[in-house]
């Protein structure tokens, strides 16, 4: 995907490490190592893009999969800290019922209220356009 214009980067990258580490660690028990697995699968393929004017996830067996979401087709953000508060999972719900999931999203919360005040300023936008509508 190539750059829009006007189109700011917040975060590119993968997965927090700190996920892996500590599943790594945690992978040394039998009960471990589902959760291992799983975190060496969002290591290798999962790959997260929020700008300005989406969020994109490539992700899927070998990062086949790409979701892009709008932010005026989000609804709500469910957000919960993991790894001692360094990084967090997200869930997207949008306007349709669909939910993306985000798992070991870094530095979380500041993502978190970044989406938000995407979503508010998507919100407002719309209102504007709407009372200028109405009044034509």
């Amino acid at each position: 995907m190539t750059n829009i214009p006007n189109e700011d980067i917040f975060y590119e990258g993968g997965p927090a490490s700190g996920d892996l580490i500590i599943n790594l660690i945690a992978g040394i028990t039998l009960i471990g190592l589902p959760f291992t697995f799983g975190a060496l699968v969002r290591a290798l393929w999962v790959r997260y893009k929020i700008t300005t004017r989406r969020i994109s996830v490539t992700g899927g067996w070998l990062g086949r999969d790409k979701t892009q979401v709008v932010y005026n087709q989000i609804s709500e953000i469910r957000a919960i800290p993991r790894g001692l508060g360094s990084y967090g999972d997200m869930v997207l719900v949008l306007k349709d019922g669909a939910r993306l999931e985000m798992r070991s999203i870094p530095n979380f919360r500041e993502t978190e209220a970044f989406i938000l005040k995407k979503i508010e300023k998507s919100i407002s936008n719309k209102q504007d356009k709407d009372v200028q509508g109405f009044s034509n």
